[in-house]
């Protein structure tokens, strides 16, 4: 690969492995010893990371283009985003005081009228924002897509691909309509088959399963009071045949519970391992209203969980039994979920959100540590995205997907322990974030697009939809 625009490729012209070192910053490796250096340095070389330790870095090094002084900062892994909805950045503030349920109601017929530019317009604006705020993997979950609406997958992928981001979206579907007892309008779904079809021809596109891979397709069927039992069995036969992961919603309401108890006799953990939908492929968002039993299966199972702590809260959905499920090796991480249920859109927020919240729960101050809650933010989330062995931590040979967060200003230059300063204090400005050793933030700001631009034009696209779901209305 040679050099980028933004002049800071892994190679130089003639092949020779750029480096770049940070130093005099403190390190939270977040490996699985949970190793932290209080005055460290990390060594990038090409798109991995060569060198974490404790000290400067090693004398000699050839090839480096960029030394960072990394005084009053706290460098840790990239965050892994496990859950969103980005066409949603269109419709924040709508629906405010409502359940799950009532919210989807209220919101159906407005999303049911997005088309390709709006949704190219909405994936920058919850790209960038997350980008901004120390996310290097981000992940959508898509399932809206009208008839003739355009390529609405193709315009996230150019979205992340623009900003940098390293992207696990999944092509996700709708089948089951009102009149047949299920929750979105008629007018918002698919057929079964052509659901099907085109899942698998965005997985034969656009999937790509190498190490390093910058853009991994999953399959997504919406959730259980959306899809029929039908899309969820051919579908997990689909993503297995095919080698990718499967995503859905599970859990997250009472009202969830109560339907899955009337429309197929058991709940939806019950239920959806019923279909096939259990298994160290597949991970589930929000998980709120969880047995015991539901528990022991994911963990047997290895299935993922995807904590929405804001999003739940926003919707009065619950608190997720999060420490109980860690203690059980249920592999967890988070999730910004949809901006139409989590206005901030930021993943960063979200480190001290699930701290907070899950001390609400029977477990209290014992719930969640700082440290706990940045795992969540990190490893948890590349291994709920089967990506562990790639990011996650900080260590010799991952990819240099790393965050360098300022914790000497007025919002976090009292708190001692930096990692505290970063979970528990007020949102950390980005300094510099990496993905694949190459800039994707400097200084707080995207460095491979215009804030002012994206602005605009979600802006323009979120009155265009306004204008066009009010016209059908």
């Amino acid at each position: 690969m040679t050099e980028p625009a933004n002049g800071n490729g892994p190679t130089h012209g003639d092949g020779r492995v750029r480096r770049i070192v940070i130093e005099n910053c403190a390190v939270a490796t977040v490996d699985a010893h949970g190793t932290e250096h209080t005055d460290g340095h990390v060594v990038v070389a090409g798109d991995l990371i060569e060198s974490v330790g404790e000290g400067r870095a090693p004398a000699g090094l050839e090839n480096v283009v960029r030394r960072v002084d990394g005084s009053g900062h706290l460098v840790t892994p990239g965050l892994v985003n496990t859950h969103h909805h980005f066409y949603q950045w269109l419709t924040r503030g709508l629906a405010q005081d409502a359940s799950l349920f009532d919210w989807l109601v209220a919101l159906y017929p407005v999303w049911a009228r997005i088309d390709e530019d709006m949704v190219r317009a909405a994936a920058r604006g919850s790209l960038g924002m997350m980008v901004r705020g120390g996310v290097t993997t981000a992940m959508d979950h898509h399932y809206v897509f009208p008839r003739g609406c355009g390529d609405l997958l193709g315009a996230e992928i150019d979205a992340a691909r623009e900003l940098g981001v390293r992207f696990n979206p999944t092509r996700g579907s709708m089948d089951l309509g009102e009149s047949d007892g299920g929750l979105p309008p008629d007018f918002a779904v698919e057929s079964t088959d052509d659901a099907l079809a085109a899942t698998e021809e965005a997985v034969d596109r656009h999937h790509d399963p190498s190490f390093g891979s910058m853009l991994r397709i999953g399959v997504a069927p919406c959730s259980p009071f959306s899809v029929t039992t039908e899309l969820l069995r051919r579908a997990a036969e689909l993503a297995r045949r095919k080698g990718v992961r499967l995503h859905t919603h599970g859990s997250e309401t009472v009202e969830e519970e109560k339907f899955c108890h009337e429309r197929f006799g058991m709940g939806p953990t019950d239920y959806l391992d019923s279909v096939g939908w259990l298994g160290d492929d597949v991970w589930m968002a929000h998980c709120v209203h969880m047995s015991d039993s539901d528990i022991a299966a994911f963990a047997r199972t290895g299935t993922g969980v995807a904590h929405c702590p804001s999003s739940n809260a926003r919707l009065a959905a619950g608190i997720a039994r999060v420490p109980d499920m860690l203690a059980a090796d249920v592999p967890v991480g988070l999730g910004v979920d949809g901006t139409a249920s989590n206005e901030s859109g930021e993943l960063h927020t979200e480190l001290r959100n699930a701290l907070l919240v899950n001390r609400l729960g029977p477990r209290k101050e014992k719930a969640l540590t700082a440290r706990e809650s940045l795992r969540l933010g990190t490893y948890g989330g590349a291994r709920v995205l089967g990506r562990e062995r790639e990011i996650g931590s900080l260590e010799p040979g991952k990819l240099a997907d790393l965050v360098l967060w300022r914790v000497d200003g007025i919002g976090h230059s009292s708190i001692a322990d930096p990692v505290a300063a970063l979970v528990m204090g007020a949102p950390a400005p980005v300094t510099l974030s990496l993905v694949n050793g190459r800039t994707v933030v400097e200084d707080g700001r995207l460095a491979n697009a215009d804030e002012d631009l994206i602005a605009r034009e979600a802006r323009n696209e979120a009155g265009r939809l306004a204008r066009a779901a009010g016209s059908e209305g």
